[in-house]
């Protein structure tokens, strides 16, 4: 036996299962995928907490933080316009396709036409953005107002990461279809890096300005650049060539238009947000602070779960396996569900003392904090419904039907923005948060009926291979989030603690405590698979 072999395979297998696990080019299943990108997500949420704990210290809530968040709305729009905000998403199924009939050569052909096409026209479009910046800062602030130039000027900073996010986006495409997540998990990571270390070295000489140059290096260094060297890990080669007649190039822009043309609540709810919200200081930043908090556990439940999924979907679907389709979309909003309303009941029960505790600092008072905390426990409310639209959007997205999703997403925006209007009127910033519920509750009821109406995925139906959701585990979840939701609100009334950093510690643990407890009890109780299905999970 040669000396560098191991003599017992099953004893080192573990170890070789992990950093196989960990390797860049492993490919994944769904469960593997989705456990890395929840991981990924969980310690990129950690990092912007400390990022945003970071901005709330260092600038408060007023009107230079108003200004800094308003900066991302001009080249968030302009990357959905143009690309759909979706690159990677409409790449996977058609290269997938190119793959499942063994033609990856011109799948690679078809990925460098678009990239290069579309370079030039976003390209073009923040040209011309940066010239015409200071209109778009007429919606939220007088332009030539302390915060409007401000405003302007990092907007200007921001505008040129969207070609990079791009870029890297349909570079990411080339690894997804591989079931290869590694440099996904990775990129989001350096990208909040970035914005901290911006902050960090440079606020001394530009102000807040530096959190946008340090996005702008983040945007580079991250999302482009790592996925560009997965990509040639992978066997890319990168062409400089134009073909506007390439069917590859065609189908992306039918599977794209639609994205680029319809509007959803998903990327407009935070735009809305502020430009109600822009006559009150302050209002504005502490929206974004509990909306950025409350989009952690999403993205760590919801956005992972259904990132990991979509390329697994595509795959089942582009294979005629419809029932296995529906199937798997099925239980993953199931699941998504469930313990998303257990994790709103921790998040409603929590938000004052986690609140507190995590951003009352510096120049971020008390008021602000509780006055956040109070923002984030109405958006938590709505966990289930933004997990689960996450998991019927990619659904729709791995099928090739975007039109249909993106009109209704459309009409459900244009008819949700009077709603907005009319609780801010009568109940002011408090308001907004719940315009913001119902909204998500449209776009996530529309997507499933939707859905269910095309025979694509039936939410209920006859035992067989179209079964719809688990009605029964969702309701023992609900049930396990009401109980769990009273008892820690109820104790902690009970035994107030101070405001103060050991009250809101303490606050945290028997809050907590009691969640856990009462929300596992319930389970067990009243039959529910959930625990079960964690444990094998972690196992």
């Amino acid at each position: 036996m040669p000396a560098n072999k191991d003599p017992n395979p099953a004893i080192a297998s573990p170890h070789r299962s992990l950093f196989a696990f960990l390797r860049p080019s492993h490919s994944h299943t769904t469960t593997s995928a989705t456990l890395l990108l929840t991981l990924s997500a969980l310690l990129s949420r950690v990092i912007g907490l400390i990022r945003d704990q970071y901005i709330a210290y260092k600038f408060g809530a007023g009107h230079n933080t108003d200004a800094y968040n308003v900066a991302f709305y001009l080249p968030e729009w302009i990357n959905y316009v143009l690309v759909g905000g979706a690159a990677s998403i409409t790449f996977v199924t058609i290269l997938d396709r190119y793959r499942a009939t063994d033609n990856e050569a011109e799948g690679e052909r078809a990925l460098s036409i678009i990239l290069n096409t579309m370079v030039i026209v976003l390209g073009s479009a923040i040209l011309v953005a940066e010239i015409f910046t200071p209109l778009f800062t007429r919606i939220y602030f007088d332009p030539a107002s302390p915060e409007g130039i401000l405003c302007t000027r990092i907007t200007r900073i921001l505008l040129p990461a969207q070609l990079f996010f791009f870029a890297g986006g349909v570079l990411a495409s080339v690894l997804l279809v591989r079931k290869q997540f590694s440099f996904q998990a990775i990129s989001p990571l350096i990208y909040n890096l970035g914005i901290i270390f911006g902050g960090v070295l440079l606020a001394s000489r530009m102000g807040i300005s530096s959190l946008g140059v340090g996005a702008l290096i983040g945007t580079i260094l991250g999302p482009f650049l790592l996925n560009a060297y997965g990509a040639y890990r992978a066997g890319l080669r990168y062409r400089r060539i134009l073909d506007l007649h390439h069917p590859g190039l065609r189908e992306w822009v039918r599977l794209s238009l639609p994205l680029m043309l319809g509007v959803t609540i998903i990327t407009l709810d935070n735009q809305i947000l502020g430009y109600f919200a822009k006559h009150g200081t302050g209002d504005i930043s502490r929206l974004n602070y509990a909306k950025r908090l409350f989009t952690a556990p999403m993205a760590i439940i919801g956005q992972a779960a259904g990132a990991a999924s979509m390329p697994f979907f595509a795959s089942l679907f582009g294979r005629n396996q419809f029932a296995s389709f529906a199937s798997a979309v099925n239980r993953s909003v199931s699941r998504l569900v469930a313990f998303s309303l257990l994790g709103s009941a921790a998040m409603i029960a929590l938000a004052q003392p986690a609140f507190d505790l995590i951003f009352r600092r510096g120049s971020f008072n008390a008021a602000d904090a509780t006055s956040t905390a109070s923002y984030f426990a109405i958006f938590a409310i709505s966990l289930a419904l933004w997990t689960a639209q996450a998991i019927y959007a990619r659904a729709f997205y791995a099928a090739g039907e975007t039109f249909a999703p993106m009109l209704a997403g459309t009409i459900i925006t244009i008819v949700s923005i009077p709603i907005y209007w009319q609780l801010h009127q009568h109940f002011g910033v408090i308001g907004l948060a719940w315009a913001s519920n119902l909204a998500i509750l449209l776009q996530a009821g529309t997507l499933a009926i939707l859905a269910h109406r095309r025979h694509l995925v039936p939410i209920y139906g006859p035992p067989g291979p179209y079964t719809g959701l688990d009605r029964p585990e969702i309701t023992r979840a609900a049930i396990a989030a009401l109980v769990s939701l009273a008892g820690a609100t109820l104790l902690l009334h009970l035994v107030p603690q101070p405001q103060t950093y050991r009250g809101d510690i303490i606050a945290l643990a028997i809050g907590g405590l009691t969640w856990a407890i009462l929300a596992a009890a319930t389970l067990h109780l009243t039959g529910s698979k959930l625990l079960t299905q964690l444990r094998s999970r972690i196992a």
